[in-house]
């Protein structure tokens, strides 16, 4: 099983947003037949199995294996994947491209955080070990210091890709996000 499965077809998409349908891919992170989902949903095998069937069809799920009961074969299905996401394309650009110079912008923000989607989506996930870090955290500071901070903050990635932004070794993509953190109830 993946760990992600990133959907570009809008057909894919369609298959996965029936709430019923999330409810059954659920069920399949474990092998499962359609009998023993429906059971757990209180659902009948067949409306359970028309789900499971547009589910393999999609390549959201499948048929791992089958099983005799009574005479009877019955399939045994997984999901693909822990985790599916969509991409951002199938909804595409409202209103015009954004420009990609302005890096203040929300919608710059939301470039970045899309192409990270798809290069996450993209590695390849047979390999043993993919060296990769993720890093979160949360900074405060006052407003009259906010453009001595993303000064900082530029200088020291400008240091890095200076340092090791060299022709040999491992090529990595850095992409760093900030943004204001929105209200909690804390």
């Amino acid at each position: 099983m993946r760990d992600v499965l990133y959907l570009e077809e809008r057909e894919q998409a369609e298959t996965l947003l029936k709430p019923q349908r999330i409810e059954v891919l659920r069920q399949l992170a474990e092998p499962r037949t359609c009998t023993e989902v429906a059971a757990r949903l209180e659902q009948t095998p067949q409306r359970v199995y028309y789900h499971v069937k547009q589910l393999v069809a999609a390549g959201l799920a499948e048929q791992v294996t089958t099983r005799q009961v009574r005479g009877i074969t019955e399939g045994i299905y997984r999901a693909v994947a822990r985790s599916y996401w969509l991409s951002p394309r199938l909804v595409g650009r409202i209103g015009g491209t954004r420009r990609a110079s302005d890096e203040l912008s929300l919608g710059y923000l939301l470039d970045l955080m899309e192409q990270v989607q798809a290069d996450v989506a993209d590695l390849d996930r047979t390999a043993p070990e993919l060296p990769s870090i993720g890093v979160s955290g949360e900074i405060r500071v006052p407003a009259e210091r906010r453009q001595e901070f993303l000064n900082d903050l530029r200088s020291t990635l400008q240091d890095l890709f200076t340092r090791y932004g060299g022709a040999e070794g491992d090529a990595f993509k850095l992409a760093v996000a900030c943004y204001p953190k929105g209200e909690t109830d804390e």
